[in-house]
């Protein structure tokens, strides 16, 4: 068990630190071991966060996308190994046909990425030319990548892909008939009771949304507005609260959303980086003596930050979450270090 006082210490001490802004949550054996908030969830009125404050995730729902991709299997709507030309009525001239589901939910596809990270670092570019008003729904995506070349061949390496989870979204589109958005809202998080959480427009944020914030040198700073797109999808962008993703955990490890056995195959290494980060599906995995020692998701976009976990040996679960370009990998850092000694 976690010294709960002396971990509530050290991660407040990390938060003044790094001039932290937002929620952290920490739980095990679903006892809440400390909840600490920090920061301005709108700087302009001073409002300050609280536990209950929305925040954006950025790819950090990605795990949402995969879900539900996985549901639709267990539906028979299709399978892992289903080719993507056979489960999408999309034309893509130049790529390979032997692409599958499998390829896209581990970033193996090989496929073009419209913001690629290995070569992109500034997410707000994209949008110079682009107005973010018009991102608001997966087919808006295609134009930035449909037509490109193939990077790789399928299954032939782990590269980081955000076209890969527009083209899930796309397929979730097609066989269930409904918006992304809002197959996700009714079968992932009302589901899950994450009654706070959705996909919502930059312009129209809900009460108890943090706005995002870019701080530059000089002092000065701006919200994320205009450096994102106006509307999430299966690449990211969703908001959550830190409870209501404690929430989708839950309902994930207690197979409520999906079979005992897609569950496990969801968080089962089916991929690994250069690094030898590994990847399930929609999710990350690090590994330790052949046993998982922490499941995890994370997301970094213009203002914000976030990354979230379990960790199956120790009945942990974490969630930082900031409206802030960094500050909760340090703060995980310092939990996973108190949970090793």
């Amino acid at each position: 068990m976690l010294d709960h006082k002396k971990a509530m210490e050290k991660v407040k001490e990390v938060m003044e630190q790094n001039n932290f802004s937002g929620v952290v949550l920490c739980k095990q054996d679903g006892q809440t071991l400390f909840q600490l908030t920090r920061g301005y969830a709108n700087r302009s009125d001073e409002l300050s966060n609280d536990v209950n404050t929305r925040f954006g995730i950025a790819s950090g729902c990605k795990i949402f996308t995969a879900v539900s991709i996985a549901q639709l299997i267990e539906q028979g709507k299709f399978s892992l190994e289903s080719r993507l030309q056979d489960v999408l009525n999309v034309t893509f001239p130049a790529w390979d046909p032997q692409i599958t589901v499998h390829h896209l939910l581990t970033h193996t596809s090989g496929i073009p990425d419209y913001f690629d990270e290995e070569v992109m670092h500034d997410f707000s570019e994209l949008w110079k030319d682009r107005p973010v008003y018009r991102m608001q729904q997966p087919r808006d995506f295609l134009p930035l990548f449909q037509h490109l070349p193939m990077k790789s061949a399928p299954g032939e390496r782990f590269h980081y892909n955000n076209a890969a989870f527009i083209v899930l979204g796309l397929i979730v589109e097609q066989h269930t008939g409904v918006p992304f958005a809002s197959y996700v809202q009714e079968h992932i998080f009302k589901r899950c009771g994450m009654e706070d959480s959705g996909y919502f427009r930059t312009d129209q944020l809900p009460r108890h949304t943090a706005i995002g914030y870019i701080d530059a040198e000089d002092g000065s700073w701006a919200s994320n507005i205009f450096t994102i797109p106006v509307q999430g999808g299966p690449d990211g962008g969703a908001y959550v609260t830190a409870p209501d993703m404690i929430r989708f955990w839950d309902a994930l490890q207690g197979n409520t959303l999906l079979s005992e056995e897609m569950t496990r195959n969801l968080l089962t290494s089916h991929a690994h980086d250069e690094d030898e980060e590994h990847y399930g599906l929609g999710v990350w995995l690090e590994l330790e003596a052949e046993k998982t020692f922490k499941c995890h998701v994370m997301g970094f976009d213009p203002g914000v930050s976030f990354m979230s976990g379990v960790y199956p040996e120790y009945g942990v679960q974490l969630v930082v979450i900031s409206n802030q370009d960094s500050g909760p990998y340090p703060i995980t850092l310092a939990v996973e270090q108190m949970l090793r000694t």
